[in-house]
Parts: structure tokens; sequence; C-alpha cells
């Protein structure tokens, strides 16, 4: 059966702007867009070792069956939700099926009718799309503007407001300043959600997350964290009070109304949580990879066309789908896999070339790509 018209429009449209999406073939490029921080999607040993934890466990079961709340809660999620309360130094956690579908349950369900949520313009889809279907008044800051944050509060006394960041922003790679974000949160009895999807990982001693390593996570009232990027597998998990967890229990429709990841997904979550905790030598080398490329990008004449940011998403703004699609295959036809980030992804003039560092990146490939950049722009 043939496409709406209108829909077929909406194709052309994005035809016509040079911005229809396409997934992408498989490739064997020198991978500088994946999250893959710190290569544990690739990990042998923890593929081997999930698999053997199961066998061991006698946990001969491909599925889970149904809803946790039905037949989907099997004995492994027990086991990798404690595990994940004491890495994080949490009072409690519950493993949601993706950052998408955590993000999404917990600002539909937890912010009510007459709250106020604040979230900062830049923040990821999953979480606009929350909030969106939530029924509390919503209304975004200026990007790590907190002086605008500061506004946007007094406007609503006697008001339960929750304040809205992200620890390192999924296209820009930059940070806000936290210890004044959470100050600001206290003085104003606000309650603190941070999306740490892009630092697990990748900050701290063992790679646990940057409000954890800067020791404010006790007082944050929730913290997201993805799996699907520095841990390399699949899921999420929302960290907070046990009131939290039991509230989202119940009310969080994502949560509730979904079959639960397989045992062998979640037999994954737990051997790269129990990996990360002693994996220091890979968590060393992506901080060192990303210090090189940030000198190496000064060193070049490149670093007015960079965001700020210390983290492993190095972004390179290139103005105009066409023109950032082309030096992206230039790129990519010299054997590194860059991918354009095009608008209506980010704004019209903020289009980009998002550069992803990892802990397998060697030196070599870092100064090979950022030449050609310079080359292919100036």
């Amino acid at each position: 059966m043939k496409l709406p018209e209108n829909l077929i429009q909406k194709l052309e449209n994005r035809k016509q702007n040079n911005s229809l999406r396409k997934l992408p073939s498989f490739n064997n490029l020198v991978d500088f867009s994946s999250n893959d921080y710190i290569g544990f999607s690739k990990s042998e040993f923890i593929f081997k070792q999930a698999h053997h934890y199961l066998i061991e466990n006698e946990i001969i079961q491909n599925g889970a069956t149904g809803s946790r709340l039905i037949s989907g809660n099997h004995s492994l999620y027990q086991i990798a939700e404690a595990f994940i309360t004491e890495f994080h130094d949490a009072e409690s956690a519950l493993i949601f099926n993706s950052g998408y579908d955590a993000n999404a349950g917990f600002f539909s369900a937890v912010p009510q009718r007459n709250d106020v949520i604040l979230y900062d313009e830049l923040s990821h889809a999953s979480i606009r799309d929350g909030i969106v279907m939530s029924n509390a008044k919503s209304y975004k800051f200026n990007h790590n503007d907190f002086e605008d944050l500061e506004r946007l509060i007094l406007k609503f006394p006697d008001t339960n407001i929750y304040i809205v960041t992200e620890t390192v922003f999924s296209m820009d790679g930059d940070s806000p300043n936290l210890e004044e974000l959470v100050k600001l949160s206290e003085k104003y009895n606000c309650y603190l959600v941070v999306d740490e999807a892009h630092t697990l990982g990748v900050f701290g001693d063992k790679g646990e997350g940057l409000t954890q390593y800067l020791q404010l996570h006790n007082r944050i009232f929730a913290r997201i964290m993805t799996f699907g990027k520095g841990l390399g597998c699949h899921g999420a998990v929302v960290l907070g009070s046990p009131e939290l967890t039991e509230y989202l229990v119940n009310f969080a429709r994502s949560f509730i109304y979904t079959t639960g990841l397989s045992p062998h997904s979640v037999a994954t979550i737990l051997v790269a949580y129990q990996h990360l905790e002693i994996e220091k030598e890979t968590i060393n080398e992506l901080r060192q990879n990303i210090v090189f490329f940030n000198q190496q990008k000064n060193l070049l004449g490149l670093k007015p066309m960079f965001v700020r940011s210390k983290s492993a998403i190095q972004s390179a703004i290139i103005p105009g789908n066409e023109n950032v699609k082309r030096i992206a295959q230039q790129l990519q036809d010299k054997g590194f896999d860059v991918k354009a980030i095009l608008s209506p992804t980010v704004p019209e003039g903020q289009e980009r070339l998002r550069f992803c560092i990892h802990s397998y990146n060697s030196q070599e490939e870092i100064s090979q790509i950022l030449g050609l950049l310079r080359d292919f722009v100036f």
C-alpha cells in the first residue's frame, strides 16, 4: 500500500534539504563514530564471561518471557541491580530496557500536573519526549546558563521543580558546572535529575560517572545511566531512593508494559560492570587520547572549529548539511569512520562532524584524521 501523500511530501522535504537519513552499512573503517569509548562492546573477555556466568548458574533461557511485573523478573535482575547500587554508591537501582525507555519512563511518570520541569535546551530527544508525555509544565533554559535557570525558578514559588541536565551533552561533548548546579537546586529545594549516558566508563577512577567522581551524587535526586555507550552493551538504570524505585515500578509505563531484558543481556550488564570496576588501564588510555586529540587540534589550528570539550565527544562545527556531508565522505574515503550530524538533529547552522574518541584509537590515527580535516576544510 502506498504511503500517504503528506508523508511522501515530508520525505521529499528531507531530500531537498539534504537531510534525509539512511541506515549506514557496516564498514571496517577506523572508528571515530561509535560510543564504544573503552572498547567493551568488542571485549572477548566480557562476551565469554557472560556466557560462562549463565552456564555456571544453570540459566539456560533465551528470553525474559514477559514484563518484569508478570514473569520476566528473573533472578539476574536482583543480582545486577544490587551490584550496580553498590558500584554507584546509590540507595537503589532500577534497570530499564534502554536509555530511551529510562528517560521516557521517568519524565512521563514522576513530575505531576502541578509541577514544573526546567530542562537544558540541548537535552537529548529521549528526555524531551518523556517531558512531552508528562502532565507537568515544562520550560527550557539556555544551555548551561544558570542565571537563566534561576530566573525561571523564581517564577514558580511553592512549586515542585525538576531541573534536568546532562553531565556530558551528546552533540557538543561539553559539561555544565555541576557544583554550581547542585548548589542552585539545593538553594530552592528543587529536584535535580542528571543523564549520565556519556560519562559511564569515561569519568572517575573506575568509570563511575561524573557526579560520583565529583562526590556530588548523594545530593542529586536521580541519576540515569545508560549501558549502550561506555559499558558496551544495552539497557539503562535509574539511580535514586528506594521510594523512587518503588514509584517507577508502579507508574513508569515504559517499564511496566514491556518484556524484560533476556538473562543474557542482564548477565552482560553485570559482567561489564564487574570488569569496569577493575579496568583502570583502558580508562586511562581513553583519557590520554582525549588529551592528545585536544593538543593536536590546537597545534593544527583547528581549535576555533571545535566546541570546547574535555570528554570523549569532540564536535567540529561545519555549517550546512551539504558541506559537512561532503567532508565526512572525504574522511571516510581515506579510511576513517566519522559521521556528519545534520540539521534538524542540530540547529541549522550548527551542523558538525562528531568525533568520538576511544581507548583503542592510536595517536597516529588521531594525528592523521585531524591532519586530513585541516586539509579538507582550509
